[in-house]
């Protein structure tokens, strides 16, 4: 049985005292302390993120999500807690036929460079995002096309699809000034965005600043600005609402919450799921039957109750309660390969430091597997540095926590992009006829409860590969000073700081 090893709170607080020195930008010239400022709330709120950015803040890569949850970068759909479409930047749309799509732009909005919204840059931002290289993960397997007509842009995909405004809610396909796009291909969010806070600086890696935009075409933000520090440490980010050198930390460790007054921990129930994906193309785990037989020897149990302290769900497929359908419609799997015994086959598992409870998850996986009579190496390292060699597959098992909502707000472009021929973000390296049927199904069915039915089938299609095994889903603890108020809990992950968001 795994024992975990803890430190009491005392020497984690010292420890992570020690690890603040450095980690948190200064704030700008224009902020304000706790209390120092003009008693409005105007002051500015200094946030502290779990990872840096990985492709220089580029809204075509995961660093949109990060545009996003500044309130700097806007799409022109957004959704409800329903996940349901509603205006953006697009103040209305119509279906003109099974493949196209107008949506009418907002009047009134100006760019923080100062120039203004109109259909053609709208056409334009979209028309960049089908032809970078790689594709945002939310066009995995979308053929979409974009000009402007008058006050509209006319969105025809290669096949009906019927999630069109939803794709268009995907941070990765936020609408930016003309002056944001380059000639090597590269995008630049400083200074080109529309949200309420406008990016004015970036240090590389460590830290980033925005500035409240006063020419913003909807509510104004209430805060002075954002300072923002990347701090992968999950201590150093705990400790930081402690010492309250951050106003707002993300992803706090659950081996820290405890750690932190009730009042200051928000425990999110997230449509996240910590899954082991096993590479399918090379490797022990071709062989369908040690897939099997690595899905048998998982204890989740172990894994929620001591890494995770009960602050996770164990998983019954790859969709979580966060979704409530999906586990009101699922039906019992069958037709499950039987586990071969391993005979000690050595495998290389892997995952990343940035997320402090997947190498502890590793550990007791390894041990797992171990007891199943694999041999097993492990691999941990910072996710900028090992997710090249992940997509690229040249690790047997990879621990990932992976969020399964994250760009349309329904499951289907996450099935595409991990588990399909074609997907971007294929881990397992699966190619399997079946689930890219079922995949296909899904995508193309109609909102509503016979999509819902179809998502569900493709689930099943994949478990039944066993290329991925769901193992819990998350719970994401958000810290937040007593001194802030407003911050958005998002599920999604969308939204962090918003114009509400103020110092008290």
């Amino acid at each position: 049985m795994h024992q975990r090893i803890s430190l009491s709170a005392t020497a984690l607080a010292a420890a992570s005292a020690l690890l603040l020195t450095g980690c948190f930008a200064p704030a700008g010239d224009s902020a304000t302390r706790d209390g120092d400022g003009d008693g409005d709330g105007g002051g500015r709120i200094r946030l502290a993120m779990l990872q840096p950015p990985r492709s220089g803040l580029s809204p075509l890569s995961d660093d949109a999500f990060k545009l996003s949850r500044w309130s700097t970068a806007e799409t022109l759909i957004s959704l409800d807690d329903a996940g349901d479409a509603r205006p953006g930047l697009a103040t209305g749309w119509a279906r003109k036929s099974a493949t196209t799509w107008e949506f009418t732009v907002r009047d009134g909005v100006t760019f923080h460079d100062g120039s203004e919204l109109t259909a053609e840059v709208a056409a334009h931002s979209l028309t960049r995002a089908t032809k970078a290289s790689p594709k945002p993960r939310i066009l995995d397997g979308v053929e979409l096309t974009a000009k402007a007509d008058g006050d509209k842009v006319v969105v025809t995909t290669a096949v009906p699809d019927p999630l069109v405004p939803q794709r268009l809610s995907s941070p990765q396909l936020a609408v930016l000034a003309k002056s944001a796009y380059r000639k090597s291909g590269t995008v630049n969010p400083v200074g080109t965005g529309s949200g309420p806070y406008e990016l004015v600086k970036v240090g590389g890696t460590s830290t980033a600043a925005l500035d409240r935009y006063d020419g913003y075409w909807g509510k104004k933000a209430k805060a002075a600005g954002i300072d923002v520090s990347f701090v992968p440490d999950g201590a150093a980010r705990a400790a930081a609402i402690r010492s309250g050198e951050a106003h707002i930390a993300e992803a706090v460790p659950v081996s820290q919450a405890s750690l932190l007054d009730e009042k200051t921990v928000t425990e999110v129930p997230m449509p996240r799921t910590n899954t082991l994906y096993l590479n399918t193309r090379r490797g022990p785990f071709k062989d369908a039957g040690l897939r099997a037989a690595a899905r048998e020897a998982i204890d989740a149990r172990e894994l929620v109750e001591g890494v995770y302290e009960n602050r996770a769900d164990r998983a019954e497929g790859l969709l979580g309660p966060a979704l409530p359908w999906a586990a009101e419609g699922r039906a019992a799997l069958k037709g499950r390969t039987k586990g071969e015994a391993p005979h000690g086959a050595a495998i290389t598992l892997a995952t990343f430091s940035d997320r402090a409870e997947l190498p502890e998850a590793a550990s007791v996986l390894q041990q797992q597997l171990e007891e199943a009579g694999f041999e097993v190496k492990q691999v941990v390292r910072e996710y900028a540095h090992i997710e090249e060699d992940a997509l690229a597959g040249k690790f047997d098992a990879f621990v990932l926590s992976r969020a399964t909502v994250l760009d349309s707000g329904d499951p289907a472009a996450y099935m595409q992009s991990d588990f399909t021929c074609e997907g971007s973000f294929n881990l397992a390296q699966l190619c399997d006829k079946n689930v890219d049927k079922a995949v296909r199904k899904a995508a193309a069915t109609a909102a509503g409860d016979a999509r819902r039915a179809a998502i569900l089938d493709a689930e099943a299609a994949v478990l039944r590969t066993d290329a991925a095994i769901p193992m819990l889903h998350e719970r994401v603890v958000q810290g937040d000073a007593p001194s802030v108020t407003g911050s958005a809990k998002d599920p999604r992950e969308r939204t962090l700081v918003t114009a509400d968001t103020r110092l008290k």
